[in-house]
């Protein structure tokens, strides 16, 4: 039997690019997958996708940062595949580059309310739901920013750091009642977003260093993010609930490093002793 056979899975964002490899594996695991994201026409490719390898998906065009429409849309999704076992926040939005006082306001603020507020509104909405069942594993995306400073990326920055910081507030909160919340960097992946930093005249003034890392070879393939995604849902990486896992993570290595990480209390958003966060 497939490991994630009986579950249902929804991926946001899963429309393109890495959502739409997530949201593929998880249905090769054997999940019912729930593709959710603004764009019906790319959702239903998805899906259909999905369902010419023998897989069940269904797909809702939604506004994640309107929370009654994410709250009919987890409700179709309770109808008509069941009760949600896997969420996974994949969603995103980068599109104010530069120093803040060069960024379109509205374009900066509205990067930190996809990112964010989407997530948020998902977590809201399912969380309930699966402590009352006493089960249920959610995974919030970040990125660029997370631990670090991203000058001319401020907002995406900002947005991903405070998904990294919800994701531990989550996990210490409901952990309690099995439901664990983790975050993943899939790392530098080609994709719409990158694209256009790649093509835009902000892109190319202000994140040059996107073009040159990929000049050196840095492309990571989607599917690593989706087989660690996969791993994180069927339990393999339950002892690291809370924390920061990446798509450029070894799978078996991290799990055998996984006592060690707790122990040094890793891949977390903590200050050091030295005043340095410790991703």
């Amino acid at each position: 039997m497939a490991r994630l056979s009986n579950t249902v899975a929804v991926v946001t964002g899963g429309g393109r690019g890495i959502g739409r490899e997530i949201a593929l594996q998880q249905a090769r695991e054997g999940a019912k997958v729930a593709v959710l994201a603004r764009t019906l026409t790319e959702i239903e490719t998805t899906v259909a996708l999905i369902e010419d390898e023998g897989g069940q998906a269904m797909s809702i065009s939604t506004d994640l940062i309107d929370l009654a429409a994410v709250e009919n849309s987890f409700t179709r999704i309770a109808a008509e595949l069941g009760a949600v076992d896997i969420l996974i926040n994949n969603h995103g939005s980068f599109q104010g580059f530069g120093p803040i006082w060069d960024c379109d306001p509205l374009v900066w603020w509205r990067d930190v309310e996809i990112n964010l507020r989407g997530t948020f509104n998902t977590c809201r909405t399912v969380i309930p739901v699966m402590m009352g069942r006493g089960s249920g594993r959610i995974v919030n995306l970040v990125g660029g920013g997370t631990g670090n400073s991203f000058p001319h990326g401020s907002g995406y920055a900002s947005s991903k750091a405070a998904i990294m910081r919800l994701t531990e507030c989550l996990n210490d909160t409901t952990i309690g009642n099995e439901v664990r919340a983790f975050a993943v960097d899939p790392g530098l992946v080609r994709s719409a977003m990158t694209e256009l930093q790649l093509s835009s005249e902000a892109g190319k003034t202000y994140l040059p260093g996107i073009q040159q890392l990929f000049d050196d070879g840095v492309d990571i393939e989607p599917s690593r993010a989706a087989l660690l995604i996969a791993d994180i849902a069927a339990g393999r990486f339950d002892p690291l609930a809370g924390r920061l896992l990446r798509g450029v993570d070894d799978r078996d290595a991290l799990a055998e490093d996984m006592d060690a990480i707790v122990a040094a209390d890793g891949r977390a958003l903590r200050f050091s002793d030295l005043g340095q966060v410790k991703l």
